[in-house]
């Protein structure tokens, strides 16, 4: 790979790291956030988000969000367990997706494909580039095949 192709990954990561971390950090920061409103306006599969809406489960599903996107952008970020955080983060972005999916049509301005989606994509281009070697920790304290 060459400088120029690393450093582009590198970019890609840190971005990816920044957009989930301060989306964490701003949840987090405001005790009246909840995912509730979101869940509860689920177009695809309401069963399921009116579920994870659900007084008894909310709590959970408010806390894996705050701190999954935390966690995840510290991951991306620093350049450790960027596997794992990828994967997370593509099933984040799935179940984001299919809450405001109405098919064919994704939000007012989107046909089939929105912001989640290349989300994912970039995500799982993390992942099979095992990006966290690329100017990361994995590539300098932790070895990872």
């Amino acid at each position: 790979m060459t400088k120029s192709q690393k450093l582009s990954v590198f970019l890609l990561r840190i971005s990816m790291g920044w957009i989930f971390l301060y989306a964490g950090i701003s949840k987090f920061k405001n005790p009246n956030w909840s995912a509730a409103g979101y869940l509860n306006s689920a177009k695809t599969f309401p069963e399921l988000y009116h579920w994870l809406a659900s007084p008894e489960i909310l709590p959970v599903t408010n806390l894996l969000n705050e701190y999954g996107q935390i966690l995840i952008g510290i991951s991306l970020i620093v350049g450790v367990l960027v596997r794992y955080s990828s994967l997370s983060g593509v099933l984040m972005m799935a179940l984001y997706y299919f809450a405001v999916l109405q098919f064919p049509k994704i939000g007012a301005n989107s046909y089939i494909v929105d912001d989640h989606v290349v989300y994912a994509l970039v995500l799982l281009l993390l992942f099979a580039m095992r990006a966290g070697k690329i100017y990361g920790l994995e590539g300098k304290i932790i070895k990872v095949e």
